[in-house]
């Protein structure tokens, strides 16, 4: 837990000023603790009310908010509190707990960034009303005087708003023009520029024509589209961040003085670290003392635990689950397995960063054209007519018609239909390239366990007991927290059985369970403990006194829709192959029942990203799927990912989709969609295109009335939208 301290709200200034003085003053009041959880399993809003019920039952806890986006909880609670006392009421709820550490995960969050261009853009169309008004009484036939009160009127309400709502633009083009460069702000600010500042000067020489209306449409229909285009996107942090915000805060430190609870930042090489059952490894290490099992699956993918014994090497980030453990630290800090993993996927980030999207290149062709176009036209017409005004006039009306507002709502229009299509269907897309990005896959890569896989065991063989051995083996497995024992008990519980009374039922950490029947020993657990053979499958084994050892068998179910997804991925032309950190055997067999005929097994983290970045060089363009830490590098290096719901908080942040439901069938329509939505924007730069063609001359030859400009530029805007709606 990390426990944010904040004195309480005081009465007087001079209290506020001083905080110290006024904790005197108040006696030392009781402070309030922040304890952050994530909540990889919660997936609707049921388990929101579920986790919120179960935790305002805790006397200590005054406030308890899940955010189903983050899959986090956030608890306001009594300081005594520590996220150790809250884990079991969540887990008792039936929901995967761990804690975060709030300090690393400490940034805003909020949407600044979404917040600015809504406001922007409230304040672009309400002057753009008030504009409108104006101009109809111009449009209608005012003259002279009265015609120049309201292009006035008009520049009062029109320069401080596109000062304001046009700024995101303007800054963006004169960071393009630093650089000498171009991008599609260049031309937008150039036409609002030129439109405000012709129609001044009509206004100030008492002209029939002003471009206010023009200038401040363009604003609000631009913000649109790119306050569109924002909208798309997931506002998440960096996986990186993420997978620091994992690391355990603070840990055990053996001393000859006792054991004592120190921030992790404080632990050095060759620290002795205690590591209790359900606790995560705060470093890497080996253990010194103690015997249980690590669950392995989040760093490496291995379904079942390993045996811990003194002696083994320990990861930062892995599980212990029956036993207490005694630590040597190794490594610490920047330098764990954990934060190395961190580093291979802001690498990986950094790489996927320079995507260029098709907006951008069309910007790159299209910039240049315009401001060449509108240059010829004011030369033209300067040599033709020998009139500055005149030709100013006709420059920038060309700047305005051509002005790219279809442009700037082709791609986020299209994104927006397309991304609330797939939301129907379960899938929420996370980044603004990532359906251009899904467009071009031709290779997908699955992880296993947690993602082909429930990652949880199925009992497969629960016929060959008899109701005797079923409720002895119950009431061992009721005693345990062993993956296999959970499934076990869980399997029994619904055939009907009920437990055998046992006593002295104890677990031995690392081998089982025990207890005492009539006088016989029971024992539920690995076959070297309790006396079994040798078996290719996952088993657990039950002997009852001086009888023979039988199995429990087990194997990993299949999670919804995978043979569906495969299956049609395969059929839609695309290659599929299965990269996983499980062993050799147990990818094998899934390969095969899955019919992929291309597999690796026990890759580490890198050995994944490596892969695809090798696969990428040659020219592939790879859809990884995964779930677990050792994914989010390889989820970051592809060239488009998907995570699904119950993936940890760093592959979901890592990865361009999140598959909300449990079934993996949407992932084929996803790429589906992802082709029509690439389609569709290349049809909207096309209208956009033909738009300019039939506009320009008009332009050029000085046929365009502002209103003309308006309409012309507002029916572009509209037919790119309908196009992007078809998707739907």
């Amino acid at each position: 837990m990390t426990a944010t301290l904040r004195p309480p709200a005081s009465a007087c200034p001079a209290c506020a000023a001083a905080p110290a003085a006024e904790a005197l003053a108040h006696h030392e009041a009781p402070q309030e603790a922040h304890i952050v959880l994530s909540l990889p399993t919660i997936h609707c809003a049921a388990c929101m009310s579920a986790v919120e019920r179960a935790l305002d039952k805790v006397p200590q806890v005054r406030s308890a908010r899940v955010n189903l986006t983050l899959k986090r909880v956030s608890i306001e609670a009594d300081p005594d509190l520590t996220a150790a006392d809250v884990i079991p009421v969540v887990q008792g709820a039936g929901y995967e707990a761990h804690e975060l550490d709030n300090t690393a995960i400490s940034a805003t969050a909020t949407d600044k960034a979404g917040r600015d261009l809504l406001m922007r853009l409230a304040v672009a169309g309400f002057a753009a009303m008030n504009v409108m008004l104006l101009s109809i009484a111009v449009w209608s036939g005012a003259e002279g005087p009265t015609r120049d009160l309201f292009h006035w009127i008009s520049a009062a309400i029109v320069l401080p708003a596109v000062g304001f709502s046009a700024m995101p633009f303007f800054r963006n083009a004169w960071t393009a023009l630093s650089a000498r460069s171009l991008n599609m702000d260049v031309p937008i600010s150039l036409a609002i520029l030129l439109a405000v500042g012709t129609s001044l000067w009509e206004t100030s020489l008492s002209g029939e024509h002003a471009y206010f209306d023009a200038a401040i449409a363009l604003t609000f229909f631009l913000l649109t589209g790119r306050y569109l285009d924002h909208r798309t996107r997931s506002v998440a942090r960096s996986a990186a961040e993420e997978l620091a915000a994992l690391e355990v805060p603070r840990a055990w430190r053996v001393t000859d003085a006792g054991e004592t609870q120190v921030p992790v930042g404080e632990l050095a090489v060759g620290d002795l670290v205690r590591v209790r059952p359900g606790g995560r490894m705060p470093v890497d290490g080996e253990i010194v003392s103690g015997t249980s099992e690590l669950d392995r699956s989040l760093l490496t993918g291995e379904t079942l635990p390993v045996f811990a014994e003194p002696g083994r090497k320990v990861s930062a980030g892995e599980v212990n689950l029956t036993g207490p453990l005694t630590i040597r630290a190794s490594a610490v800090g920047r330098d764990t397995s954990l934060h190395r993993m961190a580093d291979l996927v802001a690498v990986a980030e950094s790489g996927r960063s320079r995507y260029t999207s098709l907006a951008d290149r069309a910007a790159k062709l299209y910039a240049p054209g315009v401001h060449i176009l509108s240059a010829l036209a004011f030369v033209g017409w300067l040599i033709y007519a020998g009139d500055l005004r005149v030709a100013l006039n006709i420059a920038a009306a060309v700047l305005i018609i051509t002005c790219p507002c279809a442009l700037g709502l082709a791609v986020p229009a299209v994104t927006t239909a397309a991304s609330g299509r797939l939301f129907k269907r379960g899938l929420l897309i996370k980044d603004s390239t990532a359906l251009e990005r899904l467009a071009q896959v031709d290779t997908v890569v699955f992880d296993k366990t947690g993602t082909l896989t429930s990652g949880t065991p199925e009992l497969t063989n629960l016929g060959d007991f008899t109701r005797r051995d079923l409720e002895l083996a119950l009431a061992l497995a009721e005693g345990s927290s062993h993956p296999l024992s959970q499934s076990l008990a869980a399997a029994a519980r619904e055939a009907g059985i009920k437990p055998e009374p046992l006593t002295d039922v104890t677990e031995i950490p690392g081998h089982g369970t025990t207890g005492i029947w009539r006088g016989q020993e029971v024992r539920l657990g690995r076959a070297t403990w309790v006396g079994g053979g040798q078996t290719d499958k996952t088993a657990a084994w039950l002997r009852v006194g001086d009888g023979p050892a039988q199995a429990f068998l087990f194997t990993d179910r299949l999670r919804e829709g995978a043979e569906e997804a495969v299956t049609a991925l395969q059929e839609a032309g695309l290659k599929v192959i299965l990269i996983s950190g499980d062993t050799t055997p147990a990818v094998e067999s899934l390969a095969e029942r899955l019919g992929i005929t291309q597999w690796m097994a026990e890759a580490l983290p890198q050995d994944k990203s490596t892969r695809i970045a090798m696969m990428s060089r040659d020219g592939a363009h790879v859809l990884m799927v995964g779930d677990g830490l050792n994914d989010t590098a390889a989820l970051t290096a592809a060239h488009a990912s998907i995570s699904p719901a119950s993936a940890l908080d760093a592959a979901r942040v890592a990865s361009d989709i999140v598959l909300l439901g449990g079934s993996l069938a949407p992932i084929p329509e996803a790429v589906q969609t992802a082709r029509k939505a690439t389609r569709r924007i290349r049809e909207n730069f096309t209208v956009a295109t033909w738009y300019n063609i039939i506009a320009v001359p008009l332009a050029v030859a000085g046929l365009c009335s502002p209103l003309i400009a308006a309409l012309a530029m507002s029916t572009s805007s509209i037919t790119v939208s309908l196009n992007a709606l078809r998707l739907r």
